[in-house]
């Protein structure tokens, strides 16, 4: 029984975090940059948010779920839904990785799922590029000012997932969804208070 309800607590928990993911993504400031469109926009720290909170799958899951579904609702980024899953997947599945790691790890988490993301995503672009035709140097000038973009949505992410994070952990821990989030140096003892499901 206590296996069932956990899994609910964890859908759960991957929906709201994929809806906040989604949400997120609508704080935005599009930048037009010639064939590409960047932008700046708190979709990350809500990815970010995901992984610190609920580990690597289903910080993964509801970073990946939640930017993609925001990708098929955008004319502009339709094409990339699957590529976007894959990307923010894997910025909330190594923020939530390296989180478990310990207490010290929650901003090196923050900041190698932010980095991972940044790589993938340039990466993504500059492919895209050399594929419909663009040389190599105007490909390079174009992704580079994604490059600043994404640096500037990174570093605000960062800033934001990480003290909610602190705060979000501490009002979880006192629910349902506390077993599932882990808590640094705690005995048996100390996690007694969290409430059964």
């Amino acid at each position: 029984m206590k296996n069932k309800k956990d899994n609910l607590y964890r859908i759960v928990a991957v929906a709201l975090m994929a809806a906040l993911v989604y949400v997120g993504n609508y704080m935005q400031i599009k930048i037009p940059n010639g064939g590409l469109v960047t932008r700046i926009h708190l979709g990350n720290s809500m990815c970010l948010l995901a992984g610190l909170l609920f580990g690597g799958l289903s910080g993964g899951l509801s970073s990946g779920i939640g930017a993609a579904m925001y990708d098929l609702f955008d004319p502009v980024y339709i094409t990339s839904a699957p590529i976007t899953f894959i990307n923010k997947f894997a910025m909330g599945f190594t923020a939530g990785i390296l989180r478990k790691k310990g207490k010290k790890w929650v901003i090196p988490a923050a900041v190698a799922g932010q980095a991972v993301y940044i790589l993938l995503y340039l990466g993504k672009s500059f492919i895209g590029l050399l594929i419909t035709g663009e040389p190599v140097v105007v490909a390079l000038q174009m992704v580079s000012v994604n490059a600043v973009a994404s640096v500037i949505n990174g570093v605000l992410a960062v800033i934001i997932a990480v003290p909610l994070y602190s705060a979000i952990a501490a009002a979880l821990k006192h629910t349902g969804f506390g077993r599932l989030i882990s808590y640094d140096n705690e005995t048996p003892e100390d996690t007694q208070h969290i409430i059964p499901a």
